[in-house]
Protein backbone atom coordinates (compact mmCIF):
# COMPACT_ATOMS: atom_id res chain seq x y z
CA UNK A 1 0.00 0.00 0.00
CA UNK A 2 1.50 3.33 -0.82
CA UNK A 3 -0.89 5.63 0.42
CA UNK A 4 -0.14 7.82 3.80
CA UNK A 5 -3.09 5.29 5.79
CA UNK A 6 -1.60 1.94 4.12
CA UNK A 7 2.25 3.12 5.45
CA UNK A 8 1.04 4.82 8.14
CA UNK A 9 -0.81 1.21 9.45
CA UNK A 10 1.67 -0.90 8.85
CA UNK A 11 4.35 1.22 10.62
CA UNK A 12 2.02 1.16 13.50
CA UNK A 13 1.21 -2.26 13.51
CA UNK A 14 5.50 -3.61 13.16
CA UNK A 15 6.12 -0.74 15.91
CA UNK A 16 4.09 -2.21 17.91
CA UNK A 17 4.88 -5.57 17.52
CA UNK A 18 8.36 -4.68 18.43
CA UNK A 19 7.39 -2.76 21.56
CA UNK A 20 5.48 -5.97 23.04
CA UNK A 21 8.15 -8.45 21.92
CA UNK A 22 10.48 -6.64 23.77
CA UNK A 23 8.37 -5.12 27.15
CA UNK A 24 10.16 -7.04 29.39
CA UNK A 25 13.42 -5.23 28.10
CA UNK A 26 11.94 -2.01 29.46
CA UNK A 27 11.14 -3.49 33.43
CA UNK A 28 11.70 -0.84 35.74
CA UNK A 29 14.49 -1.74 37.80
CA UNK A 30 14.76 -2.27 42.09
CA UNK A 31 15.73 1.05 42.35
CA UNK A 32 12.32 2.36 41.13
CA UNK A 33 11.59 5.48 39.67
CA UNK A 34 13.87 7.46 40.99
CA UNK A 35 16.55 4.24 40.48
CA UNK A 36 15.80 4.02 37.18
CA UNK A 37 14.38 7.17 35.54
CA UNK A 38 14.91 6.02 31.83
CA UNK A 39 13.05 2.92 32.18
CA UNK A 40 10.37 5.17 34.01
CA UNK A 41 9.92 7.77 30.96
CA UNK A 42 9.96 5.19 28.59
CA UNK A 43 7.58 3.16 30.22
CA UNK A 44 4.85 6.24 30.28
CA UNK A 45 5.61 6.89 26.72
CA UNK A 46 4.59 3.02 25.87
CA UNK A 47 1.87 3.71 27.94
CA UNK A 48 0.90 7.06 25.44
CA UNK A 49 1.27 4.49 22.15
CA UNK A 50 -0.78 2.00 23.87
CA UNK A 51 -3.71 4.35 24.75
CA UNK A 52 -4.05 6.20 21.78
CA UNK A 53 -4.39 2.72 19.65
CA UNK A 54 -7.20 2.33 22.03
CA UNK A 55 -8.21 5.68 21.89
CA UNK A 56 -8.79 6.15 18.09
CA UNK A 57 -9.76 2.65 17.11
CA UNK A 58 -8.39 2.38 14.14
CA UNK A 59 -5.81 -0.67 14.38
CA UNK A 60 -7.19 -3.78 14.10
CA UNK A 61 -8.01 -6.44 16.92
CA UNK A 62 -4.47 -7.93 16.91
CA UNK A 63 -2.98 -4.37 17.95
CA UNK A 64 -6.09 -3.39 19.95
CA UNK A 65 -5.05 -6.31 22.13
CA UNK A 66 -1.14 -5.62 22.17
CA UNK A 67 -1.92 -2.01 23.09
CA UNK A 68 -4.07 -3.66 26.11
CA UNK A 69 -1.11 -5.92 27.17
CA UNK A 70 1.19 -3.39 26.67
CA UNK A 71 -0.85 -1.07 29.27
CA UNK A 72 -0.97 -4.35 31.95
CA UNK A 73 2.57 -4.56 31.57
CA UNK A 74 3.04 -0.68 31.98
CA UNK A 75 0.11 -0.54 34.62
CA UNK A 76 2.14 -3.51 36.98
CA UNK A 77 5.74 -1.74 36.63
CA UNK A 78 4.17 1.01 38.10
CA UNK A 79 2.99 -0.90 41.01
CA UNK A 80 -0.69 0.08 39.32
CA UNK A 81 -0.09 3.96 39.94
CA UNK A 82 1.17 3.68 43.83
CA UNK A 83 4.38 4.58 42.13
CA UNK A 84 3.19 7.42 40.21
CA UNK A 85 1.17 8.70 43.66
CA UNK A 86 4.13 8.78 45.83
CA UNK A 87 6.12 10.83 43.28
CA UNK A 88 3.47 13.07 42.86
CA UNK A 89 2.77 13.24 46.74
CA UNK A 90 6.73 13.77 47.42
CA UNK A 91 7.42 15.87 44.45
CA UNK A 92 3.91 18.38 43.86
CA UNK A 93 6.80 20.51 41.50
CA UNK A 94 7.42 18.01 39.03
CA UNK A 95 4.70 17.40 36.43
CA UNK A 96 6.00 13.61 34.64
CA UNK A 97 3.86 11.55 37.19
CA UNK A 98 0.86 14.25 36.26
CA UNK A 99 1.35 13.46 32.81
CA UNK A 100 2.32 9.83 32.57
CA UNK A 101 -0.86 9.14 34.66
CA UNK A 102 -3.02 10.92 32.23
CA UNK A 103 -1.94 8.46 29.46
CA UNK A 104 -3.33 5.41 31.61
CA UNK A 105 -6.29 7.37 32.80
CA UNK A 106 -7.20 7.52 29.51
CA UNK A 107 -7.65 3.88 28.95
CA UNK A 108 -9.53 3.05 32.49
CA UNK A 109 -6.46 2.71 34.66
CA UNK A 110 -7.54 4.63 37.71
CA UNK A 111 -5.28 4.54 41.42
CA UNK A 112 -7.98 6.06 43.98
CA UNK A 113 -4.67 8.48 45.82
CA UNK A 114 -3.98 10.09 42.50
CA UNK A 115 -7.24 10.82 41.77
CA UNK A 116 -7.57 12.97 45.21
CA UNK A 117 -4.44 14.76 44.80
CA UNK A 118 -5.05 15.95 41.59
CA UNK A 119 -7.73 18.05 42.10
CA UNK A 120 -5.44 19.71 44.53
CA UNK A 121 -2.83 19.77 42.86
CA UNK A 122 -5.11 21.52 40.17
CA UNK A 123 -6.34 23.92 42.79
CA UNK A 124 -2.98 25.20 43.72
CA UNK A 125 -2.31 26.48 40.14
CA UNK A 126 0.40 23.67 38.97
CA UNK A 127 -0.45 25.01 35.33
CA UNK A 128 0.80 28.54 35.51
CA UNK A 129 2.53 28.98 39.16
CA UNK A 130 5.34 26.68 38.49
CA UNK A 131 8.21 27.64 36.11
CA UNK A 132 8.11 25.77 33.78
CA UNK A 133 9.15 25.93 29.90
CA UNK A 134 6.20 26.95 28.24
CA UNK A 135 5.54 23.31 26.08
CA UNK A 136 5.50 22.05 29.57
CA UNK A 137 3.04 24.17 30.96
CA UNK A 138 0.58 22.65 27.89
CA UNK A 139 1.52 19.29 28.94
CA UNK A 140 -0.23 20.19 32.43
CA UNK A 141 -3.14 22.02 30.94
CA UNK A 142 -3.74 18.56 28.19
CA UNK A 143 -3.04 16.23 31.49
CA UNK A 144 -5.87 17.59 33.69
CA UNK A 145 -7.91 18.19 31.07
CA UNK A 146 -7.32 13.90 29.83
CA UNK A 147 -8.20 12.84 33.25
CA UNK A 148 -10.99 15.30 34.00
CA UNK A 149 -9.77 17.12 37.33
CA UNK A 150 -9.42 20.88 38.03
CA UNK A 151 -11.04 23.70 36.29
CA UNK A 152 -11.66 23.60 32.63
CA UNK A 153 -9.36 26.24 31.19
CA UNK A 154 -11.12 28.58 29.07
CA UNK A 155 -9.85 29.05 24.94
CA UNK A 156 -8.24 32.74 26.01
CA UNK A 157 -6.15 30.83 28.67
CA UNK A 158 -5.15 28.16 26.28
CA UNK A 159 -4.53 30.86 23.80
CA UNK A 160 -1.80 32.48 26.57
CA UNK A 161 -0.48 29.16 26.89
CA UNK A 162 0.39 28.78 23.38
CA UNK A 163 1.58 32.36 22.84
CA UNK A 164 4.23 31.72 25.48
CA UNK A 165 5.59 29.17 23.30
CA UNK A 166 8.53 29.17 20.41
CA UNK A 167 6.02 28.32 17.79
CA UNK A 168 2.82 30.54 18.85
CA UNK A 169 5.26 33.43 17.91
CA UNK A 170 5.45 31.61 14.40
CA UNK A 171 8.66 32.92 14.46
CA UNK A 172 11.28 32.94 11.12
CA UNK A 173 11.58 29.31 10.21
CA UNK A 174 15.19 29.06 9.84
CA UNK A 175 15.36 30.33 13.83
CA UNK A 176 15.16 26.37 14.51
CA UNK A 177 17.59 24.24 15.82
CA UNK A 178 17.17 20.59 17.35
CA UNK A 179 15.96 21.07 20.18
CA UNK A 180 13.47 23.82 19.62
CA UNK A 181 11.92 21.35 17.06
CA UNK A 182 11.06 18.78 19.84
CA UNK A 183 9.54 21.72 21.47
CA UNK A 184 7.07 22.83 19.28
CA UNK A 185 5.97 18.96 18.38
CA UNK A 186 5.11 18.88 21.90
CA UNK A 187 3.55 22.50 22.09
CA UNK A 188 0.92 20.64 19.00
CA UNK A 189 0.82 17.48 20.99
CA UNK A 190 -0.56 19.12 24.18
CA UNK A 191 -2.85 21.67 22.38
CA UNK A 192 -4.68 19.13 20.05
CA UNK A 193 -4.28 15.80 22.49
CA UNK A 194 -2.01 14.06 19.90
CA UNK A 195 -4.49 14.92 16.98
CA UNK A 196 -7.67 14.75 18.27
CA UNK A 197 -8.41 18.47 18.97
CA UNK A 198 -6.85 20.17 15.31
CA UNK A 199 -9.26 22.98 15.81
CA UNK A 200 -6.77 23.50 19.43
CA UNK A 201 -4.01 25.27 17.28
CA UNK A 202 -5.00 28.87 16.61
CA UNK A 203 -5.42 29.55 12.87
CA UNK A 204 -2.05 31.83 11.89
CA UNK A 205 0.06 28.83 13.99
CA UNK A 206 -1.49 26.26 11.92
CA UNK A 207 -1.23 28.24 8.75
CA UNK A 208 2.89 28.64 9.88
CA UNK A 209 3.30 24.93 10.31
CA UNK A 210 1.04 24.19 6.71
CA UNK A 211 3.66 26.50 5.06
CA UNK A 212 7.02 25.09 6.90
CA UNK A 213 6.53 21.73 8.63
CA UNK A 214 7.26 20.17 4.90
CA UNK A 215 10.96 22.07 4.70
CA UNK A 216 11.66 20.96 8.44
CA UNK A 217 10.39 17.45 7.46
CA UNK A 218 12.95 17.73 4.53
CA UNK A 219 16.24 18.98 6.49
CA UNK A 220 15.75 16.59 9.61
CA UNK A 221 15.34 13.94 7.14
CA UNK A 222 18.23 14.50 5.04
CA UNK A 223 20.32 14.72 8.44
CA UNK A 224 18.69 11.33 8.74
CA UNK A 225 17.25 12.95 12.34
CA UNK A 226 14.82 9.89 12.33
CA UNK A 227 13.31 10.60 15.79
CA UNK A 228 12.26 14.34 14.82
CA UNK A 229 11.42 13.15 11.72
CA UNK A 230 8.51 10.92 12.88
CA UNK A 231 7.07 13.71 15.58
CA UNK A 232 7.29 16.27 12.59
CA UNK A 233 5.03 13.49 10.82
CA UNK A 234 3.14 13.05 13.64
CA UNK A 235 2.60 17.15 14.11
CA UNK A 236 1.27 16.92 10.84
CA UNK A 237 -1.20 14.50 11.81
CA UNK A 238 -2.61 16.97 14.32
CA UNK A 239 -3.07 19.98 11.70
CA UNK A 240 -6.83 20.61 10.64
CA UNK A 241 -5.63 20.01 7.06
CA UNK A 242 -2.86 17.58 7.12
CA UNK A 243 -0.08 18.02 4.13
CA UNK A 244 0.15 13.71 4.59
CA UNK A 245 2.81 13.11 1.94
CA UNK A 246 2.94 9.65 0.99
CA UNK A 247 6.64 10.27 0.23
CA UNK A 248 7.69 11.81 3.42
CA UNK A 249 6.41 8.45 5.41
CA UNK A 250 7.50 6.16 2.86
CA UNK A 251 11.11 7.73 3.50
CA UNK A 252 10.60 7.17 7.07
CA UNK A 253 8.82 3.69 6.83
CA UNK A 254 11.90 2.53 4.58
CA UNK A 255 14.36 2.78 7.86
CA UNK A 256 12.24 0.48 9.38
CA UNK A 257 13.64 -2.61 10.21
CA UNK A 258 11.79 -5.95 9.55
CA UNK A 259 11.56 -7.10 12.92
CA UNK A 260 9.55 -3.16 13.78
CA UNK A 261 12.66 -1.02 15.08
CA UNK A 262 12.35 1.96 14.06
CA UNK A 263 16.23 3.45 14.54
CA UNK A 264 16.82 6.86 16.03
CA UNK A 265 19.12 8.15 13.37
CA UNK A 266 21.39 7.02 10.38
CA UNK A 267 24.11 5.13 12.53
CA UNK A 268 24.15 2.08 12.22
CA UNK A 269 22.11 -0.48 15.12
CA UNK A 270 24.21 -2.48 17.28
CA UNK A 271 23.51 -6.40 17.28
CA UNK A 272 23.27 -6.60 20.67
CA UNK A 273 19.40 -6.83 22.02
CA UNK A 274 20.02 -4.62 24.65
CA UNK A 275 21.56 -2.21 23.46
CA UNK A 276 19.34 -2.33 20.32
CA UNK A 277 16.21 -1.59 22.91
CA UNK A 278 18.16 0.91 24.98
CA UNK A 279 18.78 3.10 22.04
CA UNK A 280 15.99 2.73 19.73
CA UNK A 281 13.20 2.18 21.97
CA UNK A 282 11.82 5.96 21.79
CA UNK A 283 12.12 6.00 18.25
CA UNK A 284 10.00 2.84 17.80
CA UNK A 285 7.26 4.40 20.18
CA UNK A 286 7.24 7.35 18.04
CA UNK A 287 7.03 5.34 15.10
CA UNK A 288 3.96 4.01 16.84
CA UNK A 289 2.38 6.64 18.19
CA UNK A 290 2.54 8.48 14.34
CA UNK A 291 1.27 5.96 12.54
CA UNK A 292 -1.86 5.32 14.84
CA UNK A 293 -2.77 9.35 14.76
CA UNK A 294 -2.11 9.42 10.76
CA UNK A 295 -4.37 6.43 10.51
CA UNK A 296 -7.08 7.89 12.23
CA UNK A 297 -6.77 11.46 10.52
CA UNK A 298 -6.79 9.80 6.85
CA UNK A 299 -9.65 7.14 7.57
CA UNK A 300 -11.84 10.53 8.98
CA UNK A 301 -11.46 12.90 6.46
CA UNK A 302 -12.24 9.36 3.90
CA UNK A 303 -15.49 9.09 5.83
CA UNK A 304 -16.18 13.19 5.51
CA UNK A 305 -16.21 13.06 9.23
CA UNK A 306 -13.92 16.14 9.61
CA UNK A 307 -11.04 16.86 12.30
CA UNK A 308 -9.88 13.03 13.39
CA UNK A 309 -11.03 11.93 16.64
CA UNK A 310 -7.29 10.88 17.26
CA UNK A 311 6.05 11.11 21.96
CA UNK A 312 7.16 11.91 22.82
CA UNK A 313 9.68 13.31 23.85
CA UNK A 314 13.07 11.44 23.07
CA UNK A 315 14.59 8.91 25.81
CA UNK A 316 17.98 11.02 26.69
CA UNK A 317 17.47 13.11 29.37
CA UNK A 318 18.50 16.08 27.61
CA UNK A 319 15.83 16.03 25.37
CA UNK A 320 11.79 17.18 26.71
CA UNK A 321 9.62 13.96 27.94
Amino acid sequence: MTTVAGIAQDMAARALTWLHANRCRGALGDGGIAGDPDAYKALTETALAACLVLRDGAAGSREAALARNLLDFCWDQLQEGALLYDRLLRHPLLTDALEGYAHFARAGYRHPGVERLIPHLAATGIVTLVEHVPNRRLAVANALRITGHGQALEPAQWETLARATWLGSTPAPWHIDWMTGYHLTHTVFHLTDWGDRPDGLPEDVAAHLTRWLPVWIDIWTETCQFDLVGELLLVDSCLPRPHADPADWQCLAQRQHPDGLMPRDGNPVDDDPVIRFQEHQHTTIVAAVAGTVALTRALDTRAGDGPGTGLLAPAHGDRPL
